[in-house]
């Protein structure tokens, strides 16, 4: 479900947050699902529960999930939520566009991968 690359020179509680959002965001976590204990979890990765509580803490703050006490963390799930993070998207896609044209690349070459890359996830 979750794998921590430790090469990675983000903290690891930026890790499983980004980990658990992307997991809710595609579906995976369905709306009012129970996320594991934070102890749970911890153990499952091999790292401290302050860690999991840090990033449930972030994924709360940022509205991703809700924690009922004594009865542990849910998926909070809204339509605006994944349109927040789609419009996030677009504006780091036209960021590397202008990135593209600065370097050279044409608009039917930048399409033109967009279109393969489309194609080969939907394969």
């Amino acid at each position: 479900m979750i794998f921590i690359d430790y090469n990675d020179k983000r903290p690891i509680y930026e890790q499983v947050t980004e980990k658990i959002q992307t997991l809710i965001l595609n579906g995976v976590l369905e709306p009012d699902s129970k996320l594991p204990s934070v102890r749970s979890l911890a153990m499952e990765l091999s790292i401290n529960p302050n860690t999991i509580q840090r990033a449930y803490s972030e994924l709360e703050r940022e509205g991703f999930i809700y924690s009922v006490k004594g009865r542990g963390n849910f998926v909070k799930m809204n339509e605006n939520l994944i349109i927040k993070e789609q419009e996030k998207l677009l504006i780091k896609f036209k960021e590397n566009v202008e990135e593209l044209r600065a370097r050279g690349i044409l608009k039917e070459q930048a399409l033109a991968c967009i279109n393969e890359a489309y194609e080969e996830v939907e394969r």
